[in-house]
C-alpha cells in the first residue's frame, strides 16, 4: 500500500477520533450541566411544595396574609418579590414618556379580565374611543391589511394553530418514512405479552421491519411513537378515551389500525359461556364484562384484526371487523434457547417406577372452571395408579374430591418464564383441560407447545386449536370425557416407551409448523410483506431544523429556514423534513406531532419554557424525539439554523447516526449566553473574541458556562461546515477559533416586489416605519425617544407590533408625546409585504449589536425604501452610506438617530422618485437557494467519498498492516 495512501487513511482515522473524543466531552459537559438543573429543579420543587402545602391546609396562612403583605412592603418588595423602587422607577418611565395613559395601558395588559383590570380599562384617558392614531391608519389604503389593531385573543390563535396542526395527513404521506410498525399493547399480562407482543416483534424483525412497542397506558409516548410509524397494531387495548385519543390520531395520520386479541375478549355474549367466570364474584364479573364492551369498541374502531386461532377471526368477523387474518402463538427464539439450555445441563430426575408427574399450568384462578372438565378422570386415575402425582403451578381451587389424594398434590406459585419451563420439564405428563365452548374453542393451543419444546407428552380437550395440529395417539392424546381422562393418563403413566414416543414426535411436529422462521414465513408475511422503502433512491433527502417553522413563524431566522425549505423542497431530486418546537395543544402533553407544511413532514415537538436555559441548551426529551425522526426519516444531511430550545443534543443524535450536518450560524446564540451578546443594561457586549471571565460577571447566576462553551466547540467541531449570513459575522467566529475554511457566506435571500413601488407625493409627510418589536437590542426606546424630541410635525411613523398575531399587544404608541402621527400595526406576511413597504419612505434599524445580518433591511433596500442603520454589523453591508441609506453609530443613543431623521426631513423632496442604485447586487433567496443546494450536496458527497477512502484505509490495514 503506498505510504501517500496510508498517510491519508491515517488522518481520516485521526479525525474519527477527534470528533469521537469532542463528543464524549460534549456529553460529560451535558451530564454535568443536567445535574446542575435536576438540582435547581429540585430545590425549587421542594420550596414550591411546601409552600403550597402551607397554602391549601393552614388556616394561619390565610389569616396572616395581610401580615404577609405588610411585611414585604416593609422590606421595600411587593407582595410578588419585585423590589417597589425598581417598579416605581418603571411606573416613572412610563409616565414620563407615555403619561398616565401608558401606565394604564400596562395595568390592563398585565390584568386582563379582573375586576382591577376592567376598572382600569374604564377609567383610562379617553375612555374607549380609539386612539386618533389607530382611526388615521385604518384610512390609509396602502394599508388595508392591517387596519385591524385588535390583537387576536389567545383563544383564536389556539384554534388556528390547533387547525393546522390536526389536519388529517393524506395516506401517501407515509410514503415518505421509513417502513416502520408499532405495536401500542398491554403489556402487564406477560404470557399474553409474550405470544402475542413480543413474538410479534421478532417475527417482523426477522422480515426486516424496524419494530416500536409502547404500554397502551403511556399515551404520550404512544402519541409521539403514532408519528413514526406506517402501521400501527393495537394489541388487546380496551376503548378507553386516551386509546381513543390514539385511534383519532391514526386516522389523522392516514394510518390503518390493525387490532389484535388471543382470546374472546370482546362479546358478552360468548365471553358468559366461559364457566371460569362463574368463579369470580359479582364486582370482577361486572368489571370484566364491562371491559368486554370496552375491548369490542376499540375492535371496531379499527379497520382490520389479527387473531390468534381461526374461531377467533370469525368471531371478530361475526362482530364486523371487515377483515381478520390469523397468526398462531407459536415458538420464539427465547422458549427454544430455554429448552435447549435445560436439555443441555438437565433438570432434576425422579423415580418413575415410583413417581409419575402430572403438571398443569393454570396461570390464575380464573381456571377452575376448566380442569373440572379433567377433574374426575384425573382423581380415577391417581386413586387406580399410586404413582401419579398432581403439580399445579399457579392458582387454583381443587374440588373437594382430591382431599383423598392430598398427599400427592403440590401446589407451587406462579414463576418467572425460565423457570415455569424448568418446572414443566420435570413433568412425565402435561394437561390442558377446556371447557366445550366457542369461548374455548378461540383459545390457543400454548401448553401443547410449551409441553412439545420439551418433549413431554400431553393429554388435551379436542378444543379447535389442539386439533389443528395434535394427532390423537402420534403426537399426544386427546379427552374428552371422564373415562378418556382417566384413561389416557393411566396409558401415560403405564408405557414409558409411548411417552418418549408422543413427546419426541410432538417436538419434531412443532418445531415444523411453529418454529419463528416458519411462522415468520407462512403466516407473518403475507399480512405485512417485507418492507418496501417507496422513497426516491435518487433523491437528496434534506432534514432541516429550525425552532420556529410555520405556522409559528416567528424571527428573521424563522423565515429564512421557511424560504430555504420550500425551494429545496420544489426540486426534482430533493427531499426535505423539518423539526421544529410546536406550542401547547389539546390532549396532548409533551407528545410529538407530524404535520405537512412547505410540501414536506414536520415534527413538532415542545421546548422548555424561555427560564429554563439549560433544557433549552440541551433538551434531553427533543433529543429522544429526533433520534426517532432522523431514523424515520433518514436524512442525508441535516441543516440546523436557530435551535435554542430544540437543544445541542440534535447535533450530537446525528453525529452518532452518522449523518453530516451544516449549521447556520443565525446569531451569537453558539458563543454567548446571550443570544446578541447584550449585556443586563440593554447595552451591546462589544467583545470579539469571547472571554469566559467576562461572561460570568455579566450572567453571574449561570453556573454552566464552561460546560456550555465545551458543548458548543463540540457541536460546532462536529459540523461538517458552518455558514455565516454575513462576513461581519462570519469574522466574529473566526475570532474565536473557527477556521475560515470551516465558515463561509451564504446571504440570506428576499423576495422581490410584485409590482413597481407607488411614487411618493411631492410635500406630503416623510413616512418612517420600524419593524423591530419592543426590545432595546432592536431600539425601540430609540426611536421613541428620539421622535418624541423632535420639533418638525410633517411625518408619520408606523410601528409594527410583531407580537399581535401571537395574540399579544406589545406596542403602545397612542401614549407618546410626539407632534407627528404614530400608528401601529401587526406583523407584515409575504403577502402584504409590498403593502407594507409602499406605506413609508424610510425604514428605521436602529439594532444595538451586531446583527448577524438583517433581513429587513434587504426588503426594504430591494423596495426602493431608505434605511437608517446602525454598523458595522450584517445589517449595513448592503448600506452605501449618503448613497442608498444612512449609517449611524451603535452608540445607545437616541440622537444619534434623531439627528439622521432630521436630516432626512430637511431634505425630504430628495426621497420623491428615490431609486437604490446597488438593488441589483443583493443576494435573492434564488440565489441563497442554490448556493445552499450546491453546499448540501457537497458534503454528503464529501462525506461519502471519505468513508468509503476510510473504510478501505481501515480494510487495507487490517489485511496486512505491514505493508507500507
Amino acid at each position: 500500500m503506498p505510504v501517500s495512501d496510508l498517510s491519508e487513511d491515517s488522518e481520516k482515522i485521526r479525525q474519527v477520533l477527534t470528533q469521537a473524543e469532542a463528543l464524549s466531552a460534549s456529553y460529560r459537559a451535558s451530564a454535568r450541566i443536567q445535574g446542575m438543573r435536576v438540582d435547581g429543579l429540585l430545590h425549587e420543587a421542594g420550596s414550591l411544595r411546601h409552600a403550597l402545602e402551607t397554602q391549601r391546609h393552614t388556616l394561619s396562612w390565610r389569616v396572616t396574609a395581610p401580615l404577609r403583605v405588610v411585611r414585604h412592603l416593609m422590606k421595600g418588595q411587593l407582595p410578588t418579590g419585585q423590589k417597589i423602587p425598581v417598579v416605581y422607577q418603571r411606573v416613572r418611565e412610563i409616565y414620563q414618556d407615555e403619561g398616565l395613559q401608558g401606565v394604564t395601558q400596562r395595568l390592563q395588559a398585565r390584568l386582563p379580565g379582573t375586576r382591577l383590570g376592567r376598572t382600569v380599562a374604564r377609567y383610562r384617558p379617553g375612555g374607549q374611543k380609539p386612539a386618533p392614531a389607530q382611526e388615521s391608519m385604518s384610512q390609509n389604503p396602502a394599508l388595508k391589511h392591517s387596519a385591524e389593531l385588535r390583537p387576536v385573543t389567545p383563544e383564536e390563535r389556539q384554534k388556528a394553530l390547533e387547525a393546522v396542526y390536526t389536519r388529517p395527513l393524506e395516506a401517501d404521506t407515509l410514503d415518505q418514512l421509513t417502513p416502520r410498525i408499532l405495536i401500542i399493547a398491554e403489556l402487564t399480562l406477560r404470557q399474553c405479552a409474550k405470544y402475542r407482543v413480543w413474538q410479534k416483534e421478532e417475527q417482523l424483525r426477522s422480515l426486516g421491519w424496524t419494530v416500536d412497542v409502547v404500554d397502551w397506558r403511556d399515551a404520550q409516548k404512544a402519541l409521539s411513537a403514532l408519528q413514526l410509524c406506517t402501521e400501527v397494531i393495537f394489541y388487546r387495548v380496551p376503548a378507553f378515551e386516551s386509546v381513543e385519543n390514539l385511534l383519532h390520531e391514526t386516522r389523522r395520520l392516514g394510518l390503518s389500525p390493525w387490532w389484535e386479541v388471543d382470546d374472546l375478549i370482546f362479546s358478552a355474549e360468548l365471553y358468559q359461556e366461559n364457566g371460569n367466570l362463574q368463579t369470580l364474584d359479582t364486582a370482577e364479573q361486572k368489571q370484566i364484562l364491562f371491559g368486554v364492551r370496552l375491548f369490542r369498541k376499540c375492535l371496531l374502531s379499527c379497520d382490520r384484526a389479527i387473531a390468534s386461532t381461526r374461531v377467533l377471526a370469525q368471531a371478530m368477523l361475526d362482530a364486523g371487523i371487515p377483515s381478520a387474518v390469523v397468526i398462531e402463538n407459536a415458538l420464539d427464539q427465547q422458549t427454544i434457547e430455554i429448552a435447549e439450555s435445560l436439555s443441555e445441563r438437565g433438570v432434576p430426575t425422579h423415580d418413575t417406577t415410583q413417581e409419575i408427574r402430572i403438571v398443569y399450568g393454570s396461570g390464575t384462578k380464573t381456571h377452575d372452571a376448566d380442569f373440572r372438565v379433567a377433574a374426575s378422570g384425573i382423581l380415577a386415575a391417581m386413586q387406580r395408579d399410586s404413582r401419579l402425582t398432581l403439580h399445579i403451578i399457579g392458582d387454583l381451587t381443587l374440588p373437594e374430591s382430591f382431599e383423598a389424594v392430598k398427599e400427592r398434590v403440590q401446589t407451587l406459585a406462579g414463576r418467572d418464564y425460565a423457570a415455569y419451563l424448568g418446572l414443566l420439564a420435570q413433568a412425565d405428563i402435561t394437561i390442558a383441560p377446556l371447557e366445550p365452548t366457542i369461548f374455548n374453542d378461540a383459545k390457543s393451543n400454548i401448553k401443547f407447545l410449551e409441553a412439545a419444546i420439551l418433549k413431554i407428552p400431553s393429554v388435551c380437550s379436542p378444543r379447535d386449536a389442539f386439533l389443528q395440529v395434535m394427532q390423537d395417539g402420534k403426537n399426544g392424546l386427546l379427552a374428552e370425557e371422564e373415562k378418556q381422562w382417566r384413561d389416557a393418563i393411566l396409558r401415560l403413566a403405564a408405557d414409558p416407551d409411548l411417552r418418549a414416543q408422543l413427546g419426541q414426535q410432538a417436538y419434531e411436529d412443532v418445531l415444523d409448523r411453529y418454529s419463528p422462521a416458519q411462522i415468520a414465513r407462512q403466516q407473518v408475511l403475507p399480512v405485512f410483506g417485507r418492507p418496501v422503502d417507496k422513497r426516491s433512491a435518487t433523491s437528496l433527502r434534506v432534514l432541516c431544523a429550525n425552532v420556529y417553522f410555520t405556522p409559528r413563524s416567528f424571527g428573521g431566522a424563522t423565515f429564512v429556514a421557511e424560504e430555504m425549505v420550500r425551494r429545496l423542497q420544489r426540486l426534482p431530486d430533493m427531499d426535505v423534513s423539518v423539526v421544529t418546537s410546536r406550542p401547547e395543544l389539546h390532549n396532548r402533553g409533551n407528545a410529538s406531532i407530524r404535520y405537512s407544511a412547505e410540501g414536506g413532514l414536520v415534527l413538532g415537538v415542545r421546548v422548555p419554557p424561555d427560564h429554563d436555559r439549560v433544557g433549552a441548551l440541551d433538551n434531553e426529551a427533543a433529543t429522544d424525539l429526533f433520534r426517532g425522526w432522523l431514523a424515520a426519516v433518514k436524512p442525508d444531511v441535516a441543516h440546523f439554523h436557530a435551535t435554542q430550545g430544540l437543544g445541542l443534543g440534535m447535533l450530537r443524535a446525528c453525529i452518532e447516526a452518522g449523518v453530516p450536518y451544516i449549521v447556520t450560524v443565525h446569531d451569537a446564540w453558539w458563543l454567548c449566553e446571550r443570544q446578541f451578546m447584550v449585556k443586563a443594561d440593554g447595552q451591546y457586549c462589544f467583545q470579539e473574541k469571547i472571554n469566559q471571565r467576562v461572561c460570568q460577571m455579566c450572567v453571574p447566576e449561570a453556573r454552566h458556562l464552561s460546560e456550555r462553551a465545551e458543548m458548543m466547540r463540540a457541536a460546532l467541531e462536529g459540523a461538517a461546515l458552518l455558514l455565516s449570513p454575513s462576513e461581519t459575522h462570519r469574522q466574529l467566529f473566526i475570532a474565536n477559533g473557527v477556521s475560515p475554511e470551516r465558515i463561509l457566506v451564504n446571504r440570506n435571500g428576499f423576495v422581490w416586489p410584485a409590482q413597481p413601488r407607488t411614487p411618493r407625493k411631492p410635500g406630503s409627510p416623510l413616512r418612517f416605519g420600524y419593524v423591530g418589536g419592543t426590545e432595546d437590542i432592536k431600539g425601540y426606546s430609540l426611536v421613541r425617544r428620539a421622535f418624541q424630541a423632535l420639533a418638525d410635525s410633517n411625518w408619520e411613523l408606523r410601528v409594527v407590533d410583531n407580537k399581535l398575531n401571537l395574540g399579544i399587544r406589545s406596542v403602545y404608541t397612542e401614549s407618546w408625546k410626539v407632534k407627528g402621527t404614530v400608528t401601529t400595526i401587526p406583523a407584515y406576511k409575504p403577502e402584504t409585504m409590498d403593502a407594507f413597504f409602499d406605506g413609508i419612505d424610510v425604514l428605521l434599524f436602529p439594532s444595538q449589536w451586531k446583527e448577524s445580518y438583517g433581513l429587513t433591511v434587504r426588503e426594504a433596500l430591494a423596495r426602493d425604501v431608505w434605511v437608517i442603520a446602525t454598523g458595522p454589523g450584517g445589517q449595513s453591508e448592503d448600506l452605501v452610506d449618503g448613497v442608498n441609506g444612512t449609517v449611524i453609530a451603535i452608540d445607545g443613543r437616541p440622537e444619534t438617530l434623531q439627528k439622521a431623521v432630521e436630516v432626512l426631513l430637511k431634505n425630504s423632496e430628495r426621497l420623491t422618485g428615490y431609486v437604490n442604485p446597488f438593488k441589483q447586487q443583493l443576494a435573492t433567496f434564488e440565489e441563497q437557494a442554490a448556493e445552499l443546494e450546491g453546499i448540501l450536496r457537497d458534503v454528503v458527497e464529501t462525506r461519502t467519498a471519505s468513508a468509503q477512502c476510510l473504510a478501505d484505509g481501515l480494510s487495507a490495514i487490517s489485511a496486512d498492516p505491514t505493508d507500507s
